[in-house]
């Protein structure tokens, strides 16, 4: 009005790719009767706030939406999570037979096959090894040459502080450096295994959870079974197995009366450590543990670990059917105590009428 500048802006918006930019914008002046065309001043810059409030407004995704998504364990099947997953030791074991088939086959060596007994109709030969009761030394042996192949056909030497033994010695003096440079041999870890379960009064199947543990913690940590840190990671599975399994609990100073150089804190760190890297999953399952017995039982028949086998008698015969009745008989009660439990039995009686 009269000789007043007044600016009429029409702005127009155009979004892409979460950026807004001004369009054309018609700027005109409006001054008694004529227009003249004016280049766009800051008014032209106030509608960017309104812009940047527009943006705000839309809905923004969260940041752990954008982050690359961590690889989650049941994308990985862990041998002693899931009972359907090949156990880690025997994984290795046919590696390394692959490995000496080829190189038989290069050098046209033959092996020849070991005489065993075959049961007939006539003879029955049966082991005194059961999923329940295994036989203590071929699974204590079984156990040590899974541990042997775990360091054999390791992929690194990847490792924690707490179970180095050179930080953390076992026995007194200063051990050389060769000895932490070679695989030790399987009847060294089976001594040293041996010893352990004996001290503490352990049976065969605690061998079987202590295969477990190490494979778990393995997996879980991601870390190699190295000459340097097996004695320590054996030691921590066996503690905790003992803990864990067997009805009299083992004190750690017992622990630290098999080696002179190990203390009570050391111990317990040890043990503190090792559950914290498991995720204090401690849980076996019939299924797994099952899975790693016949596992076991397999590496020991081709590693000629033979179990002693005799002859199916009339005595041995009894004794089963003996065995197995008291079984039938326990699994018949239970079943109907929890069914009586839970009300799915009821006896229909008739109702006698006193008259």
């Amino acid at each position: 009005m009269g000789n007043t500048l007044n600016c009429c802006v029409c702005p127009k918006w155009g979004w892409r790719r979460s950026r807004v930019w001004p369009c054309e914008s018609e700027i005109c002046e409006a001054a008694t009767g004529s227009t003249v065309p004016v280049a766009p001043v800051s008014a032209a810059v106030e509608p960017t706030e309104f812009a940047f409030e527009a943006v705000e407004s839309l809905h923004v995704h969260h940041i752990h939406d954008r982050e690359m998504p961590e690889v989650d364990r049941a994308l990985e099947p862990n041998p002693s999570d899931d009972p359907r997953a090949s156990t880690i030791f025997l994984r290795k074991y046919q590696t390394d037979v692959q490995e000496k088939r080829k190189s038989r086959c290069t050098n046209h060596l033959s092996t020849k096959p070991f005489t065993t007994k075959y049961s007939s109709c006539s003879t029955i030969y049966l082991d005194d090894s059961t999923v329940r009761q295994p036989h203590f030394t071929t699974t204590i042996k079984s156990v040590a040459l899974a541990i042997h192949y775990h360091m054999k056909k390791r992929d690194a030497d990847k490792s924690l502080d707490i179970f180095e033994e050179q930080l953390h010695p076992l026995a007194r003096g200063k051990m050389p450096k060769e000895y932490f440079d070679h695989v030790p041999e399987h009847k060294f870890i089976y001594r040293f295994v041996h010893v352990l379960f004996k001290a503490t009064n352990l049976t065969a199947e605690f061998a079987i959870v202590t295969l477990i543990y190490i494979e778990r913690l393995l997996s879980y940590a991601e870390i190699d079974l190295c000459p340097t840190n097996w004695k320590r990671i054996v030691i921590g599975a066996i503690l905790l197995t003992s803990k864990v399994w067997k009805d009299v609990t083992i004190w750690n100073r017992e622990y630290c009366k098999l080696f002179v150089n190990a203390s009570i804190e050391d111990i317990n760190e040890l043990e503190r450590q090792f559950l914290q890297l498991i995720d204090y999953n401690i849980k076996v399952s019939g299924s797994i543990y099952a899975k790693y017995y016949f596992d076991l039982r397999s590496l020991a028949k081709d590693n000629s670990l033979h179990l002693p086998v005799c002859l199916l008698n009339k005595e041995r015969t009894q004794n089963l059917q003996a065995v197995s009745r008291v079984e039938d008989t326990k699994i018949f009660y239970s079943a109907i105590r929890s069914f009586s439990a839970d009300n799915f039995i009821t006896l229909q009686r008739s109702k006698a009428i006193i008259s």
